[in-house]
């Protein structure tokens, strides 16, 4: 497992396929876990981590008018698009956006007249999306097919770059801001919510693949995550933890600026 970690390759094979899995069995009727609300966590909830800190339940009564099937394919430990700000006429991009509950509220706060674009690597989460967008009624959403480490997008495209729990599942996380601060519009905003590791979280955990793809073993620290946010180019960095979803990890809204 712990060889696995170190490639690349392996860790995307290995995420894909846990949330393609999970996509499947929300479009066959079932929940992304074994119950509404568990989702990150998986069928098999990792040690540590309770299944009501990630999944639906984070969004209130904000997805009430979504189809069940995209609140029961949620997958993040948090709201984003609660604490992005988003503005009438906006364009916003969702790295990561699974069953696309994200980019449906996303697409709703920006009007007509604004854009909400889910990318996401998962052929069966992007079904999903599309048939979770019909349901909903949303014409103002683009699905886009690719890794987060490599956004289709031309720079300076978007104003607002959203994700929920997704940063934490790549490979190469510097290489993820530096796209969202590529994409993003001069004084352009980026609003996520993602789990931060604390320091001292143990080797074990660290090298464990389940824990990797459950959320946890790949998150940076606050510390780390400030530094690549900086190092990418982003400024008036804010990390602010909401919610503990395991023994060495929290939930925290991550908001940065391009200046």
């Amino acid at each position: 497992m712990a060889d696995q970690l170190n490639d690349e390759t392996a860790i995307q094979e290995a995420v894909r396929e846990r949330y393609a899995a999970a996509a499947s069995r929300v479009s066959a009727g079932g929940a992304s876990g074994s119950a509404p609300g568990r989702s990150c966590c998986g069928a098999d909830a990792l040690p540590g981590c309770e299944a009501e800190v990630f999944g639906a339940a984070l969004y209130g009564g904000d997805a009430q008018e979504l189809p069940e099937t995209a609140t029961l394919a949620s997958l993040g430990c948090g709201n984003p698009t609660a604490v992005a700000a988003l503005h009438e006429g906006e364009i916003v991009l969702d790295l990561g956006s699974g069953g696309g509950i994200d980019v449906l509220l996303s697409a709703r706060r920006v009007g007509p007249t604004g854009l909400a674009y889910g990318l996401d690597m998962t052929d069966e989460m992007l079904a999903l999306a599309r048939e979770n967008q019909r349901q909903a009624g949303v014409e103002n959403v683009r699905w886009l097919r690719g890794q987060i480490e490599h956004v289709p997008l031309p720079a300076e495209s978007v104003d607002v770059v959203i994700s929920n729990c997704v940063i934490n599942l790549s490979a190469d996380k510097p290489k993820v801001l530096r796209e969202a601060a590529r994409v993003l519009k001069s004084g352009g905003r980026f609003a996520v919510s993602d789990v931060i590791a604390d320091e001292d979280m143990d080797a074990a955990t660290r090298a464990d693949m389940q824990q990797f793809t459950g959320c946890i073993a790949g998150a940076l620290t606050r510390r780390e995550f400030e530094q690549a946010l900086a190092d990418a180019g982003l400024a008036e960095i804010e990390i602010s933890e909401t919610h503990r979803v395991h023994e060495h990890a929290g939930s925290a809204i991550i908001r940065a600026r391009k200046p």
